[in-house]
């Protein structure tokens, strides 16, 4: 029997986003997701995440995309106080490691003092799986005790999963998916399978290259049936 984590990534990027998480848990197979401390709907993510608490939630540490939560972070940010975009990241990872942990801190720390309890965490753009970074990934995980998605490459870290899997993405999302498992996985194992529900609002639109994609995989995580052979964890 292979173990199914269906991890719904941006919780708190936007209501809508949101809503659409919790639709695919409550009707759907999303068990899991990861709450992102800096956005616009970080507070609603919150409200929901104490109101559906048989939603596992962690955090989406963030490097990419909106504001940091602390200042005196220079080099993590462009001319307008945001953080630097991903492809001038993936040029120029001209950055403050000192910098990025003690934002990744309050990040951690706003999750706690917002109520909440995490049981693991990840990252925006898989950013926790860069090299140079371990060091911050692991002194993370050691002082607050938590597993982290599985990298593309082995890191002496405790995972959330055996196998991690970022393909239910784009052009590859169906209901077919899921009856392509056993191909990737081997019986006994826990999977993590990456996945991006939302409801289509003007922030997504605005803000997101991926958007009226997450519709669609809340349509399929609310109407697929997983085969006999997987059960959710």
């Amino acid at each position: 029997m292979i173990k199914l984590i269906v991890n719904a990534d941006d919780f708190g990027y936007s209501a809508g986003v949101n809503y659409g998480i919790i639709e695919s848990h409550l009707h759907g197979i999303v068990n899991s997701t990861t709450m992102m401390m800096n956005m616009s709907g970080t507070r609603h993510a919150v409200e929901l995440a104490k109101q559906y608490p048989t939603l596992k939630v962690g955090i989406h540490l963030v490097l990419t995309c909106g504001k940091p939560l602390v200042d005196n972070v220079k080099t993590l940010v462009d001319e307008n106080g945001n953080f630097k975009s991903l492809a001038y990241l993936m040029k120029h990872l001209d950055i403050d490691l000192q910098e990025l942990e003690r934002e990744w801190t309050a990040q951690i720390e706003a999750f706690y003092e917002a109520g909440l309890t995490p049981n693991h965490f990840d990252s925006h753009h898989h950013v926790h799986g860069w090299d140079v970074l371990y060091p911050i990934v692991k002194r993370l995980s050691d002082k607050y005790n938590l597993p982290v998605r599985r990298p593309s490459h082995a890191f002496d870290l405790p995972y959330y999963s055996d196998v991690f899997l970022d393909d239910f993405y784009g052009e590859s999302i169906s209901e077919d998916y899921f009856y392509s498992l056993e191909e990737k996985v081997m019986d006994g194992q826990t999977a993590e399978i990456m996945t991006h529900p939302g409801f289509v609002d003007q922030e997504v639109l605005n803000g997101s290259s991926y958007n009226v994609l997450r519709a669609k995989e809340t349509h399929i995580l609310t109407h697929v049936s997983l085969p006999e052979s997987i059960t959710l964890k």
